[in-house]
C-alpha cells in the first residue's frame, strides 16, 4: 500500500540533500508513490488567445459547487469593482479561477481612413462619408493593430509620437500553479494538504483544522481561508474528474483553447513551440512562466505564455518556496543552541572550582 505524507522529502529521511527546491524529475516518486503512478499532469495557459470570455471561471464554480462573491471575496454578495470589466478580482477561497484584465494604452501613428470635409468631394479633394470607407487603407489598419509585429513594438512606457489612442487587453487565467515544491505543503500540519497521484496538490477540506500556515506560506498568495469557517481552499485540478479520466472543468470549457491540460511533459514542448513561433513572428514581448525547473519553486505544474512583465499580470517576477531555506536555518539555529549550551556548562564548571 502506498504510503503519502504531506511533509516535505525533506522531513521524511527520503532525502539525504534536503532537496526543497531546484528540479525533480519525479514528483510523485518523491512523495512516496510507487513507481507505476500516472504521468504527471498540468496546465498550459496561453494568453496570447485567451478573450477573457471567462468560461473557465464559471465552469469551474459551478462543478466544484463554488459559493458566488463580489471582487473583495465577499460571500454571497453581487458586487461590481468599478475599475475593470473583471469583478472577480483576485483568487480565493470562492474562486479558484481568475481572468485578468490588463488595459494597456500608448499614443501611436495608425494608418486610418481618411474623410475629407464636408463638401470637398464635390471638388475630388477628398472622400465623403457616403463614399464609404477606403477597403485598402482599412485593411492596412487592421494589419498594423493586429499584426504579431505590431503586437511585438508596444510599448506602453515608451510609446510613440502621434495623436490616436491605441488600446490592447491583456487576458489570463490564473489558477493555482501545483508548485513542484509546495510550502503549503511543506508546512500543513494535518496532512489536509497532500499531493496526488498526478502530481497536483489537492486541499481536503474536511481535515483542514484552520490553523492558516499555508496562506502565507504561498509565494504566489493563491491559497486562501474562507472568513466563514477559516479553512482554506484553491483550485484542485479537478482531482475528481482526472480519478475518472476526465479533463478539469475550466479547460473544457475553454472556446480557444488558451488553457490546456495533459502531460506536463507534452505541455512544455508545446510551449517552448508556442514561444518560438510568437518570436519567429516578431513578438518579441513574449515569454514562458512558471516553465523553468530551475526557478525558485522547482518548476510549476500550471505555467503561462505572457506577452509582458510577469508583473502585469500581478505575478510575482522571482517566486522562491517559502520553506526553501529551512534546513540552513535549522542548521543555524542547532549550532547557535549548541553554543548557548557550551557557555552556560562552561559557566556551571567554572563555578565549581576550588579556589
Amino acid at each position: 500500500m502506498t504510503s503519502i505524507s504531506s511533509a516535505s522529502p525533506a522531513f521524511t529521511g527520503r532525502d539525504p540533500d534536503n532537496r526543497l527546491f531546484g528540479p525533480l524529475p519525479d514528483v510523485q516518486g518523491e512523495a512516496g508513490y510507487d513507481g507505476d503512478h500516472p504521468a504527471r499532469v498540468g496546465f498550459f495557459t496561453d494568453t496570447s488567445v485567451c478573450i477573457g470570455c471567462k468560461a473557465c471561471e464559471v465552469a469551474c464554480k459551478e462543478w466544484n459547487t463554488l459559493p458566488m462573491d463580489d471582487s473583495h471575496g465577499v460571500r454571497d454578495v453581487i458586487g461590481l469593482s468599478g475599475m475593470s470589466y473583471d469583478n472577480t478580482g483576485q483568487l480565493g477561497a470562492n474562486s479558484w479561477r481568475h481572468v485578468a484584465f490588463v488595459e494597456q494604452t500608448r499614443t501611436v501613428d495608425l494608418p486610418m481612413p481618411t474623410f475629407g470635409r464636408p463638401g470637398d468631394d464635390r471638388q475630388d479633394s477628398g472622400r465623403s462619408v457616403t463614399d464609404g470607407p477606403n477597403d485598402e487603407s482599412l485593411a492596412t489598419a487592421q494589419q498594423s493593430v493586429l499584426n504579431a509585429e505590431a503586437l511585438s513594438e508596444f510599448d506602453p512606457q515608451t510609446g510613440q509620437s502621434g495623436t490616436d489612442k491605441q488600446i490592447r487587453w491583456l487576458m489570463s487565467s490564473d489558477v493555482c500553479k501545483h508548485c513542484t515544491h509546495a510550502g503549503c505543503l511543506d508546512v500543513c500540519p494535518t496532512g489536509a494538504l497532500f499531493r496526488t497521484e498526478f502530481g497536483t496538490v489537492v486541499v481536503q477540506g474536511d481535515i483542514c483544522n484552520g490553523c492558516g500556515y499555508c496562506v502565507p506560506s504561498c509565494p504566489y498568495g493563491v491559497i486562501e481561508q474562507r472568513k466563514d469557517d477559516g479553512r482554506v481552499f484553491k483550485c484542485t485540478m479537478c482531482y475528481d474528474r482526472l480519478t475518472d479520466g476526465l479533463q478539469p472543468a475550466c479547460a473544457t470549457a475553454c472556446p480557444t483553447q488558451s488553457i490546456q491540460f495533459g502531460n506536463l511533459d507534452e505541455l512544455q514542448a508545446r510551449a517552448d513551440a508556442r514561444l518560438a513561433t510568437l518570436k519567429a513572428q516578431g513578438v518579441e514581448t513574449a515569454r514562458l512562466y512558471g516553465r523553468d525547473e530551475d526557478d525558485g519553486v522547482g518548476g510549476a505544474g500550471a505555467f503561462f505564455l505572457l506577452l509582458d512583465e510577469p508583473e502585469v499580470y500581478g505575478l510575482p517576477p522571482d517566486p522562491v518556496v517559502t520553506t526553501r531555506d529551512l534546513p540552513a536555518m535549522w542548521k543555524a539555529a542547532g549550532a547557535a543552541a549548541a553554543m548557548i549550551v557550551g557557555v552556560a556548562m562552561s559557566a556551571v564548571l567554572g563555578s565549581r572550582r576550588p579556589r
